[in-house]
């Protein structure tokens, strides 16, 4: 279930590129351009969420990823992996690094999307950086008062 090369997930609220994928780094550039590629991301698609929701889903996003691309974690989102447990982790958690990433409203205020620019060098040693994957997330209500809301990740179609 690894993410594709270069794809986002179908009805993702991507953002527009723009002036600013000029000054992007070049692939292969390392650490030293993630910083870029982050201001890029925080350029083209202004926040809307409360930074609470955006450290939340952030912190959750890159979580999900992690677990999906390197396999470690997985038990932490039974039902979103329920289908893929046979599936073999496609990078090594030592090769995968999460580039950049934002959480932003997805259509509507229950609904949220974590946009994650990330690089990994495969099991079969080709490093690929610039790696796009849209996480959806939905709000559900709390369970009690002193719980919060939850952001739940949303299976892919």
């Amino acid at each position: 279930m690894a993410p594709q090369d270069g794809t986002t997930t179908a009805g993702a609220s991507a953002p527009t590129p723009s002036a600013s994928a000029a000054a992007l780094p070049p692939h292969g550039e390392g650490t030293a351009g993630d910083r870029v590629i982050q201001q890029a991301l925080d350029t083209a698609w202004p926040a809307d969420l409360d930074a609470v929701d955006e450290r939340h889903l952030l912190t959750g996003g890159r979580a999900l990823l992690r677990a999906d691309a390197t396999g470690v974690g997985r038990h932490q989102w039974p039902a979103y992996f329920a289908r893929q447990e046979a599936v073999a982790p496609a990078f090594a958690r030592a090769r995968f690094r999460i580039q950049a990433a934002i959480a932003r409203r997805d259509g509507a205020p229950h609904r949220a999307v974590v946009h994650l620019v990330w690089a990994g060098t495969d099991r079969g040693g080709t490093h690929t950086d610039g790696r796009i994957t849209d996480l959806h997330f939905t709000r559900t209500a709390p369970t009690n008062k002193k719980e919060g809301p939850a952001w739940i990740p949303q299976p892919r179609p």
